[in-house]
């Protein structure tokens, strides 16, 4: 997996999560199948908060700036919920919406010319199919356009059906659809076939995972299937989910499958019940500390992360603590601090809002928690052992998805070595590498 063929097909800027990440290796397959080259640039945006499309804007003009024969095109969440913000932009060609972004027709040297429109964004809450389109049933694209990685993040739920007052994330991705678990196993069963040894189930709200399938089939059986059905898969992790809608059968593989890897990334948000209650989430700061207490309980290496807004509209003081308290509460180890912004067409953006001073101040004492409880993480772990996923010559993550820098470098990008946490530097692991049993 350390070679691959060199990298053709328009250049893709990704912002924002790794469900964009994904989506842009399709967008580049995409691109490359319709003949688009480097003289196209691809800006897949992020619509989280307002300082994500901020950047975006600046990266439009900075590559305008550097390419100014090139063909700009912008997609993603913000292009979706905010097209008209850059299609005024003088820097950009096109604006393609999410539910088309993975079309190639869309990036034919020809589309869009014959009239001056430059938007080209439907309804994503009109799209009601599954999502099986982004998964790549073109193999080609799928492993080539992955084939530099360590591990492979295989999308197999897009979309929301919640509403939280903050979140505008829904009006990007449209309504929650599932990929069918068959076809999911199948996808994996190529990437392992291809030499992956690690694959990330991706998704916008996972835990809602087979709502909309014939027998409402829930993420935990997924990822029973996955590992009964594709026995040679070595490390299946999942990305961040709602703690509030873990179902049974997850439970169950967290306390089962040592091959599922024992890191979970929270969306908690907040560690106040009023807050929670205002944001419009599922569940109660009780519900979050109890949900860790058990997937601890029932696999004692398990270790998390967590999404949370600093300076929430009506946050006071006392609210805020209890967002600082949640993280030793729960025992968090690895943070998402986001201080609050408002964004426009959510209840969040019409309640009293906090200054900009506070929101920034919060989230500073927030990621100093979320550092100290880090830096607690490294210093338990040192002297135990681990199976380190080379991601580059001389660094690699552990099962608990922390990095660790090899005293050895002389694995290949994608190789599980055996390995013993030496020491730290405060920000990763010092690890030793083991002769494999």
């Amino acid at each position: 997996m350390s070679g691959g063929k060199q990298q053709t097909g328009p250049r893709v800027v990704t912002f924002g999560c790794r469900l964009n990440a994904y989506e842009s290796e399709l967008i580049r397959g995409a691109g490359e199948s319709a003949g688009a080259d480097e003289n196209t640039i691809v800006m897949n945006t992020c619509a989280v908060t307002a300082e994500a499309v901020r950047q975006a804007r600046q990266a439009i003009r900075r590559a305008r700036r550097e390419n100014p024969d090139a063909r700009i095109i912008v997609t993603g969440c913000a292009a979706q919920t905010e097209p008209g913000t850059f299609a005024s932009m003088a820097e950009v060609d096109l604006v393609i919406g999410n539910a088309e972004k993975a079309d190639p027709i869309r990036y034919a040297a020809d589309f869009g010319t014959e009239t001056s429109e430059k938007i080209f964004v439907n309804d994503i809450m009109s799209v009601r199919e599954t999502a099986g389109h982004m998964v790549g049933s073109d193999e080609a694209t799928l492993i080539d356009g992955l084939k530099d990685r360590a591990r492979a993040f295989v999308q197999v739920q897009n979309g929301c059906d919640h509403r939280c007052t903050f979140c505008i994330i829904p009006y990007g991705r449209g309504p929650s659809r599932s990929v069918p678990g068959g076809v999911v196993v199948e996808q994996i069963s190529r990437l392992v076939e291809n030499g992956y040894a690690e694959v990330v189930l991706t998704g916008v709200d996972l835990t809602s995972y087979g709502d909309d399938l014939p027998g409402t089939p829930n993420l935990g059986r997924l990822i029973r299937d996955i590992l009964r059905h594709v026995p040679e898969l070595q490390r299946l992790r999942i990305s961040s989910i709602d703690s509030i809608e873990a179902d049974d059968l997850l439970m169950d593989a967290i306390a089962t499958e040592t091959r599922l890897m024992p890191h979970l990334h929270l969306s908690l948000q907040a560690g106040d019940d009023l807050i929670l209650k205002r944001m419009k989430r599922r569940h109660l700061r009780a519900d979050a500390i109890r949900f860790c207490e058990e997937a601890r309980r029932l696999r004692p290496d398990m270790v998390f992360g967590a999404d949370l807004i600093a300076g929430f509209p009506t946050e006071t003081e006392e609210h805020f603590q209890r967002s600082l308290d949640i993280v030793s509460e729960c025992g968090l180890t690895h943070l998402h601090v986001f201080p609050f912004s408002p964004r426009e067409g959510t209840p969040a953006a019409r309640m009293p809002q906090l200054d900009r001073a506070i929101i920034k101040e919060r989230a500073a004492r927030l990621r100093e928690a979320g550092d100290a409880a880090f830096l607690r993480h490294l210093e338990q772990r040192v002297g135990a052992a681990a199976q380190i996923l080379v991601e580059r010559p001389g660094i690699g993550r552990t099962e608990q998805f922390t990095e660790a820098r090899l005293a050895d470098d002389a694995a290949l990008p994608g190789a599980i070595v055996p390995a013993v946490l030496s020491g730290h530097d405060g920000r990763m692991f010092i690890a030793e590498t083991q002769a494999a049993a």
